[in-house]
């Protein structure tokens, strides 16, 4: 019996890299879209690099992705490239545009035109919903975006609406809500974090600077958020679905469990630094995945503390080393 084939658009980030190894491990045959780029790192997916196959493509070239759809033949496409960091959005919004937006049009309408059986996933975000019309928020909740990142994955998500609409294609969405790991960046907050309380423990450092303490989210383990990717692509009927923990957590929460890891007081490190506040903030995201409990089967398994402590022992690990 012939392989399951995967194409993934960003597979060398955080959620790339744990969806290919997820994939590999059911036995499908993987590809990886990446930019033709001198900066291209490669270090999340260096272990399973010689079981994937890289090919070149870009969300701001349509021809590209015509290219690599017809070499790759895959049955199931997962768009998780974007310009992913909400700060960058407010300093770079049109490149925002033109690749967490526009670069959605551009591979549903390759698919489309190479073929419009294959099925599509687009990573949405919480950060959808922004000044939040309702709490939890769940598939129904109307969107109200606070930054260019916001705005540009609305976008993306109504285009994957409109074209399984118009043109009755399986493409959906997942409206992810926050999901770390040691894997995630060091520009998000989380890792950030982690990273500064490492840092700190091993005398690298004395203060971690920080922006808005009393923001809240709903955060997951990404290694459990790619699971529920791949659920929703294996359903007979395209839906999106919203993935969360139903639990929020503050940034001070998340200093206050990442210091304790290390018998360290967070308020004797962390300082708060006006350059980080953003000039329209998200206080507060906390997300119902009961659909997806429903119809999937999938809930979060790595509950908040087990996260914190999670990252900061692989920072601590990656310092000594």
């Amino acid at each position: 019996m012939a392989k399951s084939r995967a194409l993934i658009t960003g597979i060398t980030g955080q959620d790339g890299s744990y969806l290919a190894e997820f994939l590999l491990a059911q036995g499908y045959e993987v590809f990886g879209m990446i930019r033709r780029s001198s900066t291209v790192n490669f270090e999340r997916i260096t272990h399973i690099q010689d079981k994937i196959s890289l090919v070149t493509g870009d969300l701001l070239d349509e021809v590209s992705m015509i290219n690599v759809l017809k070499q790759t033949k895959p049955r199931e496409v997962y768009n998780l490239a974007a310009q992913s960091f909400v700060q960058t959005s407010w300093s770079q919004p049109v490149f925002t545009g033109e690749t967490t937006a526009l670069g959605v049009t551009r591979l549903l309408d390759a698919i489309r035109t190479v073929d419009p059986e294959i099925r599509f996933y687009q990573a949405s975000s919480s950060e959808m919903f922004g000044r939040v019309l309702e709490v939890p928020q769940n598939e129904a909740t109307p969107f109200y975006p606070r930054s260019p990142y916001g705005v540009a994955k609305v976008y993306g998500h109504w285009i994957t609406v409109n074209y399984r609409e118009s043109h009755q294609m399986h493409a959906i969405s997942g409206i992810l809500f926050n999901h770390e790991s040691p894997r995630r960046g060091l520009e998000f907050v989380t890792r950030k974090i982690s990273n500064g309380v490492a840092r700190i423990k091993l005398g690298l450092e004395s203060t971690l600077a920080l922006g808005n303490l009393e923001a809240q989210r709903d955060w997951g383990f990404a290694g459990d958020y790619v699971k529920a990717m791949w659920l929703m692509l294996q359903q007979d009927a395209a839906e999106d679905f919203v993935i969360s923990t139903g639990e929020t957590h503050s940034v001070r929460e998340f200093c206050e469990v990442a210091f304790s890891v290390v018998g360290l007081n967070w308020q004797d490190h962390v300082v708060v630094d006006e350059a980080f506040i953003r000039p329209a903030e998200v206080d507060f995201l906390v997300g119902d995945s009961s659909k997806a409990q429903r119809l999937l089967g999938w809930k979060a398994e790595v509950e908040f503390p087990a996260l914190v402590e999670m990252m900061v022992r692989h920072d601590l690990e990656s310092l000594r080393n």
